[in-house]
């Protein structure tokens, strides 16, 4: 009998034409496509798991992901035949068998996102599908400070969609860094989890804050209010990228690459 082994990839994918990760019927999945992919490697039917659910419109430089096979494959082999069954839209990075208690999503120590937003005064062409283009230019300084009363474990009820499946709105946001290259702002956020929709809200209300149209302790209010409606308009989903996934030293995942838009 073939003995069974766990492999782990990390991919990145460009999450416009897709309704996000997970599977859904009759609808275009990330997961869905990198399943079919790895099968038609293994063959052998099988269930890709990822880190966490990205949603339509969402990307990922290093979504990381794990199946188990009994098929006998070199990583490289793994690597070059997975890529050649994906559509141009979805990558595999790299692919490295894991100790047998590795879970893509269960072992993960911390996730983090960036949220680009493009400040000019006409759009671009060439970032649409990456950014969220604003024309008003926003204050970093004030941002930063509003979302200094996120940091810590909260409950983010106020932030999270109204379709969120999680059993508990709390999170540990471990760190919000906000950095203005030229035309470009990067919002990253790391925390443990994050709920549906988590990211694209904080956006939202930073923005407002940064626009002027909020003072700097609109944050907190909202965090402390519990209530979606109290948080505004959601930033759309294409200025939302899954940046990193850090697990244990000891499973030896490769650390992510920057951001697939600088």
């Amino acid at each position: 009998m073939k003995s069974t082994v766990r492999i782990a990839l990390g991919l990145e994918y460009d999450g416009t034409d897709f309704v996000g990760w997970q599977s859904q019927r009759d609808c275009r999945s990330v997961q869905e496509l990198v399943t079919e992919a790895v099968i038609a490697v293994a063959d052998h039917p099988l269930t890709v798991a990822g880190s966490g659910r990205t949603d339509a419109g969402v990307h990922a430089s290093q979504q990381v992901a794990h199946f188990d096979t009994q098929a006998n494959r070199q990583a490289r082999q793994w690597l070059l035949g997975i890529n050649s069954n994906l559509p141009p839209d979805i990558a595999v990075q790299w692919v490295k068998e894991v100790a047998p208690d590795f879970d893509a999503r269960r072992s993960a120590m911390w996730r983090r996102y960036r949220y680009q937003i493009q400040q000019r005064l006409v759009r671009s062409a060439l970032s649409r599908r990456g950014v969220w283009w604003l024309r008003d230019p926003l204050d970093c300084s004030l941002m930063t400070a509003a979302a200094a009363a996120w940091v810590g474990e909260n409950d983010f009820s106020a932030f999270r969609a109204a379709g969120c499946q999680s059993s508990t709105p709390m999170r540990r946001l471990l760190a919000v860094e906000i950095e203005e290259n030229n035309s470009i702002i990067a919002l990253d956020f790391t925390a443990n989890a994050f709920l549906q929709h988590m990211v694209r809200n904080f956006v939202g209300v930073l923005v407002a804050i940064g626009s002027g149209r909020e003072p700097p302790e609109w944050a907190a209010q909202v965090l402390a209010s519990r209530d979606r409606t109290q948080g505004g308009v959601a930033a759309p989903p294409q200025g939302l990228t899954l940046l990193e996934v850090a697990y244990p030293k000891r499973f030896e995942i490769p650390t992510a690459p920057d951001s697939w838009l600088n």
